[in-house]
């Protein structure tokens, strides 16, 4: 099938206009896929095994899902919808951006197998698209829609990044059989070694100042994102400033 010939499984209706009613629904399987994955990685959830998690037949399931692509974009528009965006748009474009990525994260660690999902091509699922409606409606009022693309390019960039390094250092330490505070002493001999060479200054002070590897992973992953929306804000007219902070700003000019 080339591309052109393509369907969506979007596309697809879930059941025929006549015929019985089907003996499965695609989020009934859908759910099946999100638990073997969530249990033993997303490459377990094969058509055959979600078959016989639900108790259907490994080929009746093609009549519901056609290619193992399109059960790839079923799970993965379905984590989604754990992204908690009722009421954003807020007024508080802030408080909505940190509150999406706070939610994307923590989707991340739920389900860490998402890190195997190639995002390269997009489904338009109707949890993803609802997902775009409320978060570019956030500065929509704001910025041109090529300045909002950019800048949720920003963000996405940096939380995606950064729960792709969170997932993988627990993979790392979970196959290693080692405490987080265990494979940190490992690597203390070299950081010693360095340290005394005096050939790396800016490792040095890395090492010996920088409070950010001490902090805890919820504290390092804020701090990077208030970074991201500093240079959000950068982009941001004055006027999408929150209320209370219009009005802080407006009573401080006051008391001067």
């Amino acid at each position: 099938m080339t591309d052109a010939e393509h369907m969506n499984i979007w596309m697809r209706p879930e059941r025929p206009a006549r015929g019985p009613k089907p003996a499965y629904s695609r989020a009934q399987i859908t759910e099946a896929a999100v638990r073997i994955a969530d249990a033993e990685g997303l490459e377990a959830a094969t058509m055959r095994r979600i078959a016989a998690e639900i108790g259907a037949g490994a080929m009746s399931l093609y009549r519901y899902v056609p290619s193992r692509d399109d059960m790839v974009d079923l799970v993965a528009d379905r984590l989604m919808a754990e992204i908690d965006l009722e009421g954003v748009p807020s007024g508080d474009w802030r408080a909505d951006l940190t509150r999406y990525a706070e939610g994307v994260r923590a989707m991340w660690l739920r389900h860490p197998w998402i890190a195997t999902v190639h995002r390269s091509r997009t489904s338009f699922g109707p949890n993803q698209l609802l997902l775009i409606e409320r978060l570019m409606g956030v500065l929509d009022a704001f910025v041109s829609i090529d300045e909002n693309l950019s800048l949720m390019a920003i963000l996405n960039g940096y939380v995606e990044g950064a729960a792709r390094e969170e997932v993988s250092r627990a993979e790392e330490l979970r196959r290693s059989g080692l405490s987080e505070s265990e494979w940190m002493a490992r690597s203390g001999p070299r950081v010693h070694q360095l340290l005394e060479s005096g050939e790396y200054p800016i490792f040095r002070k890395i090492v010996m100042e920088a409070r950010q590897p001490h902090l805890t992973r919820d504290d390092q992953f804020r701090y990077g994102l208030e970074r991201v929306l500093d240079c959000i804000a950068a982009a941001v007219p004055s006027t999408a400033e929150p209320p209370v902070a219009a009005h802080r700003e407006g009573q401080e000019d006051r008391d001067d």
